[in-house]
């Protein structure tokens, strides 16, 4: 896979450079040259150090954990392209932070997924392309192109790999809201659904109350677009086990990982829990349980296909868009 160098510059922030590594590498390019530096009071100091004067520039930044340290460092870094006169500032956040906060639930609250987005269009950015947002209408926040990408179709390519197809197998909605992910897992994967039906007291705590839909005896796949404390996705498969469940999974797109949900997915029985590298995957919480697939080759196809003009949607018609 080549583009021409000539007219793109691809570049990093600090959150997750082993993931930008891998898809310049996957464009048979590097990474574009760029000083990042932090003052001892908490300032951050970005210096692009080679020309993007008239460039469509591509930026790799989640922005997870430090959440607010990796958005502000992005949108400086935004500014920073932005005053050296690049022509596109295309940025791919394959982890967008906030995005649980995209509506007001009760009074006087943020909807700080849309305070995002006007941050981010403010400082320069041209396009967004983001992976499974945690809501579809995040992309109306904004004025500018936004490319919605999925990592349903590498989830089921995996799964697929192993076998797991037909009626043997069953998808498990970790809560009502997560449906309509688990139905398009299902349709890949030829089987059944089952929702688990939750009580959320307090924000990161949950309580299964009901279970909708069969598992006895059938190999049952939890689905989420992200996993933070761990604690709905550990309570689902056990509620789902002691229901007759012959073995249990779990996949997400992201793996947030907050304390303490290592522990809780090293004591949960599940077989194997199975994320993208949206996120960096520190090594204190590299578990054996846990399998990283990697998102690379489609953020790089992603950005072929930007900078010819040609569909991106087309690409999750078909898992071999995964094929390396």
């Amino acid at each position: 896979m080549q583009i021409d160098m000539k007219e793109v510059k691809i570049f990093s922030g600090t959150s997750n450079v082993e993931l930008a590594e891998k898809i310049a590498k996957r464009l048979g390019q590097k990474l574009g040259d760029a000083q990042i530096v932090r003052f001892k009071d908490g300032e951050i100091y970005v210096r692009v150090d080679e020309t993007v004067r008239g460039r469509d520039v591509f930026i790799i930044q989640p922005t997870s954990g430090p959440v607010n340290e990796n958005l502000m460092e992005l949108l400086i870094f935004i500014d920073a392209l932005k005053r050296a006169s690049a022509k596109t500032i295309n940025v791919l956040m394959p982890y967008y932070g906030y995005a649980r906060q995209e509506r007001k639930s009760s009074p006087r609250e943020p909807i700080t997924a849309k305070l995002v987005a006007n941050l981010l269009t403010t400082a320069g950015a041209n396009r967004l392309v983001g992976m499974d947002l945690h809501a579809d209408q995040i992309q109306g926040f904004y004025d500018i192109p936004v490319d919605h990408l999925q990592a349903l179709p590498l989830l089921a390519k995996y799964f697929l790999s192993k076998g797991f197809k037909g009626d043997d197998v069953v998808v498990v909605s970790p809560d009502i809201g997560g449906v309509k992910r688990a139905r398009k897992l299902a349709e890949w994967l030829d089987c059944k659904i089952a929702i688990i039906d939750k009580r959320r007291p307090k924000p990161n705590l949950s309580e299964v109350m009901n279970l909708i839909g069969d598992v006895e005896g059938k190999i049952a796949i939890f689905i989420d677009d992200m996993i933070d404390t761990a604690g709905t996705i550990t309570n689902g498969v056990e509620a789902i086990m002691n229901r007759g469940a012959k073995e249990s999974y779990i996949c997400c797109s992201h793996a947030i990982l907050s304390d303490p949900a290592v522990d809780r997915l090293a004591k949960c029985p599940v077989k194997e829990v199975v994320i993208t590298d949206t996120i960096r995957l520190p090594e204190e919480k590299r578990i054996d349980k846990i399998k990283v697939l990697s998102v690379d080759v489609l953020f790089a196809k992603a950005i072929e296909r930007i900078v010819k003009h040609e569909s991106v949607s087309e690409l999750f018609d078909s898992i071999d868009t995964f094929e390396e």
